[in-house]
């Protein structure tokens, strides 16, 4: 199985933060990195350097999509809190279905959330590609 992942953060959270929420999400599908065909995120994020470096490790392509595309997307755990500060009611799991071209029934994992040993939140969804 092929997956994409959708991944929204804190600003400046640490490489280390994002690698623990990527591998915690991947654990409760009972998959690991060979799974993943890219990330996505906000278009916001396009410089948040743990994100970059993510996908630089791993060879992953990156995608950002802009709020306003984000929001159309329907989202099982839509976040007022996201919506006031991102634009969107969802990043992670709205990011994850459009970059997978996927369907809620297609998201494997929906919202988890984590917070790293450097106080900042990294959020992970996780979409079986079609």
């Amino acid at each position: 199985m092929k997956v994409m992942v959708g991944i929204g953060c804190d600003r400046n959270a640490s490489l280390t933060t994002l690698q623990q929420a990527l591998t915690l999400a991947l654990q409760q599908c009972g998959l690991d990195e060979t799974a993943v065909v890219g990330l996505a995120s906000i278009d916001k994020k396009n410089d948040e350097a743990a994100l970059l470096q993510l996908a630089q490790i791993y060879d992953w392509p990156l995608y950002f999509y802009p709020a306003e595309t984000l929001a159309t997307i329907p989202v099982p755990n839509p976040s007022e809190v996201v919506m006031k500060y991102m634009g969107t009611p969802a990043v992670a799991e709205a990011a994850a279905l459009k970059a997978a071209n996927a369907e809620l029934s297609d998201l494997l994992v929906e919202k988890h959330k984590y917070c790293g040993a450097d106080g900042k939140n990294a959020t992970v969804s996780i979409a079986r590609i079609k």
